[in-house]
């Protein structure tokens, strides 16, 4: 326990980050064939819930066009056990680090941005077919040319996001 409260007192470097995140994209690239993924995962948990609700998201043109790796249940699915692994071990190194805090929202427009962001962000990975993971972390490894197209216009729309945010927001 001495060990990994060691771990957990100070930040890493940001290479040692890098090179475990490299390391477990390999892995799950090697055990299972397919690049770390994770809009997806909330893609079809969204339209599972769609389901539910007596929608049949399999007929519309996403799906008809895109949809030929879907899984047969929606929540049910390789995108839903990484996704909630990531969860749970990012929730599992904020309590050893205990940096785990519940924190109020500070204002209606505060939530409204977050909320506008999540939409935004969430369209935003489906025209570009995922999001800084599948096509920056996962494409650049694989020798793909759209990985180093998106990841320019990523830094430029952070650079411009946090300068707007700068501006209106803080």
């Amino acid at each position: 326990m001495k060990v990994i409260k060691g771990l957990m007192e100070k930040p890493w470097p940001y290479m040692t980050g890098a090179i475990i995140l490299a390391l477990l994209n390999f892995v799950l690239f090697i055990s299972t064939g397919l690049p770390w993924k994770i809009t997806s995962g909330f893609l079809y948990f969204g339209t599972g819930v769609l389901e539910m609700l007596n929608f049949n998201p399999r007929e519309w043109y996403y799906f008809s066009v895109y949809g030929n790796d879907a899984p047969v249940s929606f929540f049910l699915n390789r995108y839903a056990l990484i996704n909630t692994s990531v969860i749970i071990g990012a929730l599992i190194a904020a309590l050893l680090s205990t940096e785990f805090k519940i924190k109020p929202i500070k204002s209606k427009k505060q939530l409204a941005f977050g909320f506008l962001g999540g939409i935004l962000m969430g369209f935003g990975t489906r025209l570009s077919f995922g999001c800084n993971i599948g096509s920056f972390f996962s494409a650049i490894p694989a020798f793909s040319l759209h990985g180093w197209i998106y990841g320019i216009f990523m830094f430029v729309g952070a650079y411009i996001g946090s300068k707007i945010l700068l501006k209106y927001l803080l």
